[in-house]
């Protein structure tokens, strides 16, 4: 049963072209199944998490990733009260934008476009679902409902932002100038965000052998939950069962964290007891981590960063993925007729380039730098 302060699909502040209502599902659930039939979801199973998708069969995709935040994200707005439909459409467009490469792919392509604009994937999610997708004869994109696309632009720029306000007045960027908040929904979505890509980055990084449980005792959160695992089943401390030691300490800790969420937000909206969603938007951010998790989230962060995404085998793939992404984008640039038709039609190459390179699976991008430079990269 949802809360008052849920967002109700019957007071959505609609979409930017009208349409007649789905006759067995609601806006909400409609987005869901927009986005999961789009080309662009599809893409996202052959996209980078942090390991290219070439490396290994069993590595998080951008898609997996995205199907974890659904799974996390409606396992806590079930316990909120909040609405699970628009929960889920939200978690599994929100990476619809993002590069072949990862965040690689992203910096290279935001170095790129600096003269043109710059590159957000997050603004890029949003161009997806509002400009990308050519799926319906009446208009562009999706048509998402407002609440869907407001929780997809977790990002702006300021810039991007007083952009989107002069076409869509009081629009889903009007928030990143007045100092709002999205809805209780899309607060939801970036913290499952968040708290799947540490659960699965250390599970990737372990599978990987550039993490070991040894190592992982420099990391706190992680350390806390092996140590109660190993109490209760000291089984585990055999090397044969490292996997399942390695499972059982992110179930506890990611578990944990779910129920921080909840309780931290519980607390929060007893105390600033907000009657309806858009008096909820202005209570400043409500879902959220305690402060002792939050510290212990932060510290994994840093240290995910230190020992994983810096590692030197990391380091030289991305930065071969990143050569790949500034050789295409010039050469797209001096040669616009190697895209395909509609993009090398568009009157905006620069951002004809970023388009069609930001929505390139891995192997793709890979396949097409090979073919424009004759020269192999990624293996």
């Amino acid at each position: 049963m949802l809360e008052i302060y849920a967002c109700f699909a019957e007071n959505s502040r609609g979409r930017r072209h009208a349409e007649a209502p789905a006759p067995t599902r609601n806006d909400f659930q409609r987005d869901r199944d927009r986005i999961v039939h789009s080309t662009a979801f599809r893409r996202l199973v052959y996209k980078t998490q942090v390991f290219l998708n070439h490396e290994g069969d069993l590595f998080r995709t951008r898609l997996t990733h995205s199907l974890e935040v659904a799974q996390l994200g409606r396992s806590i707005a079930r316990a909120l009260g909040l609405n699970e439909d628009l929960v889920e459409a939200v978690a599994l467009a929100h990476d619809l934008g993002h590069t072949p490469f990862g965040h690689a792919g992203q910096d290279a392509l935001n170095e790129c476009m600096q003269a043109f604009g710059g590159f957000e994937h997050n603004l890029q999610s949003l161009r997806v679902v509002d400009q990308l997708e050519e799926r319906y004869p009446d208009f562009d994109g999706l048509n998402l409902t407002f609440e869907t696309r407001e929780g997809i632009l977790k990002h702006c720029a300021r810039r991007n932002a007083l952009l989107i306000e002069a076409q869509e007045p009081g629009g889903v960027a009007k928030r990143f100038l007045d100092g709002t908040q999205p809805s209780l929904e899309a607060q939801l979505c970036n913290l499952a965000d968040a708290i799947a890509y540490n659960a699965h980055d250390i599970d990737d990084g372990v599978r990987s052998g550039l993490l070991s449980l040894s190592q992982m005792a420099d990391a706190p959160l992680f350390e806390h939950y092996k140590i109660l695992t190993l109490q209760q089943h000291p089984s585990l401390m055999d090397a044969s069962k490292t996997r399942r030691l390695l499972y059982e300490t992110i179930r506890r800790m990611l578990s944990d964290q779910v129920y921080d969420v909840i309780d931290t937000t519980r607390a929060n909206l007893l105390l600033h007891a907000p009657q309806h969603a858009d008096q909820a938007r202005l209570a400043g951010p409500l879902v959220a981590f305690g402060e002792v998790m939050a510290e212990q989230v932060q510290a994994m962060k840093s240290f995910l960063f230190k020992h994983l995404y810096r590692h030197p085998q990391v380091m030289e793939t991305t930065t071969q993925a990143q050569v790949v992404v500034r050789e295409l984008f010039a050469a797209y640039l001096s040669r616009p007729q190697e895209m395909s038709s509609d993009f090398a039609a568009r009157e905006e190459t620069p951002r004809a380039v970023a388009d069609y390179i930001a929505g390139m699976t891995d192997r793709f991008a890979a396949r097409e730098h090979e073919r424009l430079t004759g020269r192999r990269l990624l293996a």
